[in-house]
């Protein structure tokens, strides 16, 4: 059924959904309108937490399914639910300073990789299996 990656996938898209959410309220806030997506820092911050977000879901989800099916439904979210967390602390870094997006960077980058990883091996070993 695979109900733990479903879970991780709608929070997943929450998290982004808010940072959706933020851009508009940001625009509001600094006066920068579509299609303008620059002029105050702290906007461009807010946009670019979006935009990194949008950039990694592309990565983080393809990878979350396969693993879950392929490897470990409760590890896939695990590694998942840390990536989600990982974003959660690099949206609330980077909308402050900049400089503070790193730890969040670093956990949704490690656990998104661990999820790469691992599903690149098993994924190997099971073609080998089947084909040889």
């Amino acid at each position: 059924m695979l109900l733990g990656p479903s879970i991780i996938t709608v929070f997943a898209l929450l998290v982004y959904f808010v940072t959706i959410i933020n851009v508009g309220k940001a625009r509001f806030k600094y006066n920068i309108f579509p299609p303008a997506t620059s002029g105050d820092e702290n906007f461009e911050r807010v946009l670019r937490v979006q935009e990194n977000t949008l950039e990694q879901l592309i990565f983080f989800l393809p990878l979350l399914w396969i693993f879950s099916y392929f490897v470990s439904e409760m590890w896939g979210m695990i590694l998942g639910g840390t990536w989600v967390v990982g974003r959660i602390i690099y949206a609330w870094g980077y909308a402050k300073e900049a400089k503070k997006r790193a730890p969040g960077f670093a956990i949704s980058t490690l656990s998104g990789l661990a999820l790469l990883g691992v599903s690149l091996v098993k994924l190997m070993l099971l073609a080998y299996q089947q084909y040889f």
